[in-house]
């Protein structure tokens, strides 16, 4: 009987043994293959149209720029309002951004950006007019003959009341520059993708008396770490022309001013539901998880959420697109 009891014992402590040997062969044995998941995760498999970075064919995230603005640059700003008559709305100033490194000097002088010239091949996508005022203040007058009690402002003062008004003068003779990228998240003239001497969904176009300028082009695309936008720059010249492609000789230029118009992160959303933007997928970013647009402006006018200044106004039309509108305010050349 005390035999039987010891062999049992020494049974119990040999089964025990050889479970622990068992359990920590297999426990090596899969840490060999088993993922870490505690590192980063990898980037999303990128959609059927979007290539893998070692294509030529992909769009990658501008390159960080230099904000650093020029003193024609830094002039064009204005940090004070103007009122528009006989409606008293009050428009606030302008903050500028970042020009970005896709920019193409000699765009052509078009309001319908959607072809490129080089081989007219057109764009396709939502139909999108952007209908764009361009107004400077008015610092040669005072402002006894405003009601401000009666104005009604475009944007968002936090209830304070702004003495700093004038009045909105329209800027004739402006050139208005516009460009974005398509369906698919692509510029046109970036040798980087292989769009190098292609034009499409740029150019530019002279403000009227009204300093209203008209652009026919689509809905533009996003891509890799930017949210949706459409980059605006408006410049004067003293040769009293562009300084695009049919300008003639070295225009010195008088005025620039540069920006970026957002558009609303719903409608964004919607768009890429609907070909061709579909084939890109949904957009990643919001307009508030973008740098740019959360950030401050490179006139150090705005400290931060520059973006919220710079929203188009968008309404569907009857074509089964939109149309944009947007107001821009500056410290203008004296007429």
């Amino acid at each position: 009987m005390y035999f039987k009891r010891i062999f049992l014992l020494y049974s119990i402590i040999l089964f025990t043994f050889l479970s622990l040997i068992i359990n920590s062969n297999f426990t090596i044995s899969s840490s060999i293959f088993a993922q870490n998941t505690n590192s980063q995760l990898p980037p999303p498999t990128p959609s059927s149209n979007f290539q893998t970075p070692q294509s030529s064919n992909q769009l990658l995230y501008p390159p960080p720029l230099s904000d650093q603005l020029s003193p024609i640059q830094m002039a064009s700003s204005t940090n004070k309002t103007c009122v528009l008559t006989p409606s008293l709305i009050e428009h606030e100033g302008s903050p500028q951004q970042i020009e970005g490194p896709y920019f193409v000097a000699g765009a052509p002088n078009r309001s319908n950006i959607t072809s490129d010239p080089s081989d007219g091949t057109v764009q396709q996508g939502i139909p999108l007019q952007l209908v764009i005022h361009v107004y400077k203040i008015n610092n040669n007058v005072n402002n006894s003959g405003i009601n401000i009690t009666n104005l009604t402002t475009t944007t968002s003062n936090n209830g304070v009341s702004n003495n700093n008004i004038s009045s909105c003068i329209p800027f004739k003779g402006a050139q208005v520059d516009i460009w974005h990228a398509n369906p698919q998240g692509l510029y046109s003239g970036v040798s980087q993708i292989g769009t190098e001497g292609k034009m499409y969904l740029r150019g530019y176009q002279i403000t009227d008396n009204n300093g209203t300028v008209k652009f026919n082009t689509i809905y533009p695309g996003w891509y890799e770490g930017r949210a949706i936008h459409i980059h605006v720059m408006v410049r004067a010249f003293d040769n009293g022309g562009g300084g695009g492609a049919e300008s003639s000789g070295v225009p010195n230029e008088t005025f620039h001013w540069t920006s970026q118009m957002y558009l609303n992160n719903s409608i964004n959303q919607q768009v890429h539901t609907q070909l061709p933007y579909s084939k890109h997928g949904l957009p990643p970013m919001t307009n508030e998880q973008d740098g740019i647009y959360s950030g401050p402006s490179t006139d150090k006018l705005v400290s931060s959420n520059t973006g919220q200044h710079l929203m188009l106004n968008l309404i569907k039309d009857n074509q089964q697109g939109y149309v944009g509108t947007f107001n821009i305010v500056v410290n203008g050349p004296k007429s």
